[in-house]
């Protein structure tokens, strides 16, 4: 529609945005590959320069999307075949070689709303081991090799007062984690890519970016540790749900005059960009996919100790 910024949390929509435009942009390159037996595609976006983090409008780095229209459907085994993939994509972003490390895990968003709940409902199924660790020794797990992994819900600015950045810094500096990994809702553009779909980077995440709620950025730089960033979307900008129905119907009947004349009054409805859609059944598809997610990251750091 013309200049509609639409809302993406996705580096891989971010590229499609500029490809569809017909701009050429140096620094980023893209490699994708199809999984048949899982029916999963990945897309890695990898951003290598200033210019092109700037029109991508996202941080340089390494952005692997895992497309698994599977996904949303009801299975027995929460999607084992897909937790593999995932766990996969999930060990070659980690920093250092295949040795013993210490993992934070910060579920990220509010757990009372459901949409939102990505992270806190992760963080319930993960294998919590640091404290068993350090009481008792590997010895507990009859293992000579043991990551050290542990977690933390941080909650949401309104009900504790504090930026999440501020929560995590804190406890990263008390328990000085080799690295942080978190998990958070995302925003699409496309409703095809809503619980569908699984974005791992190593450029950190901006808490509540998807919905327009700028809150201080989890990274690196910030957080002195690397942090690799989970992410699902959940919503989609409702401007975005009624710009493209009213493209796809203008463009079955070829009317590109009025095409165009809605291209230049888009900004008529503004207020729709404070709205997101979501699944009416949310709450099945966040249990479901949240558990993929937390069996991805128990595989990734139990494999790498194999």
């Amino acid at each position: 529609m013309g200049n509609f910024q639409v809302r993406t949390d996705l580096a891989l929509e971010a590229r499609e945005s500029i490809s569809e435009a017909d701009s050429e942009l140096r620094g980023v390159r893209v490699e994708e590959y199809y999984k048949e037996d899982e029916d999963v595609r990945v897309t890695k976006v990898m951003i290598d320069t200033k210019n092109a983090a700037k029109a991508m409008g996202k941080p340089m780095g390494i952005y692997v999307t895992m497309e698994a229209p599977a996904m949303v459907e009801p299975d027995e085994d929460y999607h084992r075949e897909i937790s593999e993939c995932f766990a996969e994509e999930l060990i070659n972003l980690l920093p250092g070689p295949e040795k013993e490390q210490s993992v934070l895990v910060v579920g990220l968003g509010n757990r009372e709303v459901t949409a939102d709940s990505l992270g806190p409902q992760a963080v319930d199924n993960l294998f919590i081991t640091r404290h068993i660790v350090r009481e008792y020794g590997k010895a507990a797990y009859n293992c000579e090799k043991m990551n050290l992994v542990s977690a933390l819900e941080p909650g949401v600015m309104a009900k504790t007062g504090m930026e999440t950045a501020e929560i995590v810094k804190g406890v990263v500096q008390e328990t000085s984690p080799d690295v942080v990994i978190v998990i958070d809702a995302l925003a699409a553009r496309s409703t095809k890519r809503l619980n569908r779909t699984i974005q791992i980077t190593n450029t950190g995440i901006q808490p509540g970016s998807g919905v327009g709620n700028h809150r201080n950025a989890l990274t690196e730089e910030s957080l002195g540790v690397p942090v690799i960033a989970i992410g699902i979307p959940t919503v989609v900008d409702a401007a975005t749900i009624v710009c493209d129905a009213l493209e796809k119907m203008l463009e079955d009947e070829k009317d590109l005059d009025t095409m165009k004349y809605m291209s230049r009054q888009q900004l008529n409805f503004p207020e729709l960009n404070n709205m997101y859609m979501t699944g009416k059944d949310i709450d099945a598809v966040i249990k479901r996919v949240s558990f993929t997610v937390s069996e991805g990251i128990n595989l990734a750091l139990e494999m790498r100790m194999d």
